[in-house]
């Protein structure tokens, strides 16, 4: 697949004070695991927006919604979203008003980063064996149903780089056991930040991420068609915001030559 140019003086600029903010913060931040969680959720936004401003000031990376009717307007529903660099996971707490996130246990582990994971009340997986993966995953889905939340998971279960397929990273069935848990709606989420924001790579791009939600899948499907459902619309979705993307950027190179 194509790449973009890459933003070389923007990228170590902005890594220098995001690395170099993160580092401070994590530290500065630890009194604040003492407040109540909707208090500490507000210091988490105002680290995101911080992020959110490195991101656009400097590194010329910014980023559009669309899609937004599909999702309910109030209440629990289920994200099944694509997932391909650091950089959606930025956004998730200003795309939606208080996702949970599902994530493997051993993150929560992790010193400073698990603390502040914890804190905001993740779904965490125990995935010691099967049947504790699907209880966990399960268990955790009702309860953030009887909050209200967002359940946020990537189908995939790690970072796909924009060349790998599905064949090669498939979707997996603990999304389809979430839905049969709590009967909610899933709404999928495509996207093409893995053009801006590699996988793994220090050095990103200048541009617009676009985040598209598609019409959600309504609770009672097959879990084998569900699954094939999921995994044709979110990256057939995808692809084609990359392409888009890539088409943008060579027009404007097209135009700048002229």
């Amino acid at each position: 697949m194509p790449t973009l140019p890459r933003n070389y003086s923007g990228s170590i600029l902005f890594n220098a004070l995001f690395y170099g903010t993160t580092f401070i913060l994590c530290f500065l931040y630890l009194p604040l695991l003492l407040l109540p969680r909707k208090q500490f959720l507000n210091c988490v936004r105002f680290y995101l927006w911080l992020v959110y401003g490195l991101e656009k000031y400097i590194l010329g990376l910014d980023y559009e919604v669309r899609g937004a009717h599909h999702l309910p307007k109030q209440g629990a529903y289920i994200v099944a979203a694509k997932h391909q660099s650091q950089y959606e996971t930025f956004k998730l707490h200003f795309l939606f008003p208080d996702p949970a996130i599902v994530l493997k246990k051993e993150l929560i582990a992790i010193p400073l980063f698990g603390w502040y994971l914890k804190k905001t009340d993740v779904i965490a997986i125990d995935r010691s064996t099967p049947d504790a993966a699907i209880q966990s995953i399960q268990d955790g889905a009702r309860r953030m149903q009887e909050q209200g939340r967002q359940i946020v998971i990537f189908p995939q279960g790690t970072r796909v780089a924009p060349e790998q397929t599905s064949q090669e990273r498939p979707y997996k069935i603990g999304i389809a056991r979430i839905q049969e848990a709590t009967n909610l709606p899933i709404i999928p989420l495509a996207m093409n930040a893995g053009i801006f924001w590699p996988k793994r790579g220090f050095f990103k791009s200048r541009g617009k991420v676009i985040f598209e939600f598609l019409e959600p899948i309504a609770p009672g499907m097959d879990r084998s068609l569900l699954m094939k459902t999921l995994d044709e619309q979110i990256e057939s979705k995808s692809k084609a915001l990359m392409a888009e993307a890539l088409s943008s950027r060579k027009m404007d190179s097209g135009f700048a030559a002229g």
